[in-house]
């Protein structure tokens, strides 16, 4: 392939020429007339040949001269709630990537996956080939409804909702309950993506600071009284990006002033499986009466395997079903819920997580005294998970760090594209299984 590549882009094939006989080129090549076989149809499906039965291949034409400018992310846009995300998911391979928000592929339980992939293949075919159910798969939802349960939360698999993914999750929710101009809560600092996302639903994003045991109970009635959003969106089990706790003490107040003023929860539980012991749950607290849960399996199970979950009240299911059909045409592909569905039934994710919870108490602990060496100290020790919240030494600028750690390759999250009122400037989030020494080398270098 790379052989045919490097001949159309230097125009040794011109457009519409035939290319060398699959024998001649196998001769040419010293490689089997199979192999010629397989390069040609997927160059073929890249759009780069095409075949004329009974003729050979031909070239289509000559593809524009590659820029490596283009060939990734662009590295001048602004450092705003979507350029962490640009930057790692387009990082070149083998790029460091401590401000990236998943676990590297020697954390994740490959083997479990391996089998799973491998089962697959002897499934009905309409897993195979059929779209996806409008509420998803019953078996993956019988399961979810189990985890539900052992955590206090009373709902059947008919009342659970499958989606693509967690990000298409919340974006279900908010296609379903918000309109444009409305006002929604988050937490300062937050995820970046619920700012990217809400954006995208040309909704006004009010930020409420939020503290080590949640956000600020005053500051969040106060935001209620003169706001009156419509939804609040937040991780209650550690959260992103700070690893905090919520307290059942501010869980209370925060549902009691959700319900004086008609207040929607989207409670993210995407961390919950991080957690060493269950903290206060506002979906099991509230009973689903205003909080929505929703998840997904891309930080334990897999990034790849994309499929996210909806439990919120009974009435609103067959909304977000309709939603899903207009949005989706379906639920989550077959395959990935079937995927998912034997990995978490597989005896071995128990022992998966725990291994887990094991290695990352141990990277916390020495990424923490890495990084204490450099001057940055962590907000808060969490419970568990992957991120430290961190605090640069001298005031430093973290957009500026990010910066000049990219220049080297190296993906870091600054403060401010997690804080809607950008009241985090010297602050950073690390993923501690993403840093190495030469990664720490080069934020030593930034830092300078």
């Amino acid at each position: 392939m790379a052989t045919i590549r490097g001949r159309i882009a230097r125009r040794a094939l011109s457009p519409g020429e035939r290319l060398p006989s699959i024998r001649k080129l196998a001769r040419d090549l010293a490689v089997s007339p199979s192999t010629v076989v397989e390069a040609y149809d997927r160059l073929a499906a890249e759009g780069l040949i095409r075949s004329r039965p009974g003729a050979g291949f031909y070239a289509v034409g000559v593809p524009a001269p590659l820029a490596l400018a283009e060939d990734g992310p662009a590295l001048d846009r602004a450092i705003d709630p979507f350029w962490v995300s640009r930057q790692s998911l387009d990082a070149a391979a083998g790029a460091r990537r401590p401000g990236c928000g998943w676990l590297p592929p020697d954390w994740m339980p490959e083997a479990a996956l391996r089998r799973a992939v491998r089962a697959l293949s002897k499934a009905d075919a309409a897993v195979l080939t059929d779209y996806g159910a409008t509420q998803g798969s019953p078996a993956l939802r019988r399961l979810l409804a189990r985890q539900c349960a052992a955590d206090g939360i009373e709902a059947g698999p008919e009342q659970i909702v499958l989606t693509p993914s967690g990000t298409q999750a919340i974006d279900l929710v908010c296609r379903f309950l918000l309109n444009p101009g409305d006002t929604v809560l988050v937490d300062d600092p937050c995820y970046f993506n619920f700012q990217a996302l809400l954006r995208a639903h040309r909704a006004k994003v009010v930020g409420v600071p939020f503290t080590a045991t949640g956000p600020d109970p005053d500051r969040f009635a106060e935001a209620l009284a003169v706001h009156r959003p419509r939804l609040y969106v937040t991780n209650s089990a550690l959260h992103n990006p700070t690893g905090a706790t919520l307290s059942p003490r501010t869980a209370h107040q925060v549902l009691t002033a959700a319900a004086a003023h008609d207040l929607t929860i989207v409670e993210d539980e995407i961390f919950a499986d991080f957690e060493p012991e269950p903290s206060p749950r506002l979906a099991a607290l509230d009973g689903l009466a205003r909080v929505v849960r929703i998840g997904s399996f891309s930080k334990t199970l897999s990034a790849s395997i994309r499929c996210g979950y909806i439990v919120p009240r009974p009435d609103w299911v067959e909304g977000l079903r309709d939603l899903q059909v207009a949005t989706n045409f379906g639920g989550p592909s077959p395959m990935a819920a079937e995927l998912v569905l034997r990995t978490l039934s597989d005896g071995s994710y128990r022992k998966h997580l725990a291994a887990l919870h094991g290695r990352l108490a141990q990277r916390r602990c020495e990424a923490a005294i890495d990084l204490a060496g450099l001057g940055i100290i962590p907000w808060i020790e969490p419970r568990g998970g992957f991120y430290l919240w961190c605090r640069l030494p001298g005031g430093r600028d973290a957009a500026e760090v990010a910066r000049a750690a990219l220049a080297e390759g190296v993906v870091l999250a600054p403060g401010n594209v997690f804080s809607p009122s950008q009241s985090a400037p010297d602050f950073m989030r690390f993923n501690v299984a993403q840093i190495d020494h030469e990664a720490l080398r080069v934020i030593a270098r930034a830092l300078g």
